[in-house]
């Protein structure tokens, strides 16, 4: 049986908002159904990460996007892109969008050792499937996408809302994006400055970049990395840079650009784990404590969690600024951290050392 999901000059719209008057707002409850059509339009201006405005052929159509639907070939939704649709009828009167499939994925391409950049602005509407017009404080950057992209941090991109971005130089010049989240980052300089975890060299090798979760085998010198091509051994030395990615926690995600080293295994040059945006506050160094434990493992690039002989003690990753005798921090490390008090009523790291 075959239904006319959309019709000219905006009436969909009429039709939507009419199936609203007939469904009682508290009985609304989407629900996910089998695909009923896939269609082929461009991208309309006002699309959002929750609403799609799509133009066809045959008109305009309004779809939802729903936490469900398919976003892993579909990396942008900005206006004048093309985009395939497949959807459902929802029980609340929209169509629903089961997956949606944009321009096609940049192929891979190796990067240099250079350390992680991490930047926050809006993505332009110039922005094309493979290449970001990233707006940020200091100007207009270009940053590619690729397959590894991480965008765990959010659906999709549209034009105009705030995204912070670690990137890292490509051998075809340009930045590539490692991972994208929604928001702002205060905490970049801070993060982007902390001695003992900065290369002690400069690597000269070529890199490539790889993606995966930690696995618990992984050691405070080798890090054993889960990947869609199976387990990876990466030693971590004096030349890798984890400014970016300090905790190995079992089943965390990470980007890691890898070289092959003289011993003939992968050596790590930059270590990128998952960090969400975090709003800027002042810390007192004065007003300080000095704490020892060991590293729990709901530990994050944000959070450290540390089990002392007091309890489990709740400590911020975003003021600190020296990592010493260890580069990067593994569930069960014994630590001592040097502490200041924030405005945010939270404890800050200012110093971790490692004790034997």
């Amino acid at each position: 049986m075959k239904k006319n999901l959309f019709t000219r000059g905006g009436t969909a719209a009429i039709c939507i908002a009419l199936s609203l008057v007939l469904f009682p707002v508290c009985e609304i409850t989407a629900q996910a159904a089998e695909v009923i059509a896939t269609v082929d339009g461009t991208v309309m201006t006002g699309t959002t990460a929750d609403m799609l405005y799509l133009a066809t052929k045959d008109g305009n159509m309004i779809i939802k996007i729903d936490a469900g639907t398919d976003v892993s070939a579909c990396k942008l939704l900005l206006p004048n892109q093309k985009a395939t649709v497949s959807v459902s009828h929802g029980s609340d009167g929209y169509l629903h969008a089961v997956k949606i499939t944009g321009d096609a994925k940049t192929p891979q391409v190796t990067y240099d050792a250079s350390k992680a950049s991490v930047v926050s602005g809006t993505i332009s509407d110039k922005s094309t499937g493979a290449l970001l017009y990233f707006n940020t404080s200091a100007g207009e950057m270009q940053i590619k996408l690729d397959y590894s992209t991480d965008m765990s941090g959010c659906r999709v991109l549209v034009a105009d809302k705030t995204y912070t971005i670690t990137c890292v130089r490509g051998d075809d010049a340009y930045m590539h994006a490692v991972i994208i989240s929604e928001g702002t980052s205060g905490s970049t300089a801070a993060n982007n400055n902390i001695s003992g975890a900065a290369p002690a060299g400069t690597v000269a090798a070529s890199t490539t970049l790889v993606s995966g979760t930690v696995s618990d085998q992984t050691k405070e010198n080798l890090l054993y990395l889960a990947t869609k091509d199976g387990m990876m051994q990466i030693v971590i030395d004096s030349n890798t840079d984890s400014r970016n990615g300090l905790m190995l926690i079992t089943g965390k995600t990470v980007s890691v650009s890898v070289y092959r080293g003289d011993d003939a295994y992968m050596h790590a040059a930059v270590i990128t784990g998952k960090k969400n945006p975090e709003t800027a506050v002042s810390v007192n160094s004065q007003s300080g404590c000095t704490v020892t434990g060991t590293v729990g493992s709901k530990s994050t690039e944000n959070m450290l969690y540390l089990n002392t002989g007091g309890g489990e003690m709740t400590i911020k990753m975003d003021a600190l600024r020296s990592l010493n005798n260890c580069k990067v921090l593994v569930s069960g490390k014994k630590i001592s951290v040097n502490c200041g008090y924030g405005s945010d009523a939270y404890w800050h790291a200012l110093d971790i050392s490692a004790v034997q």
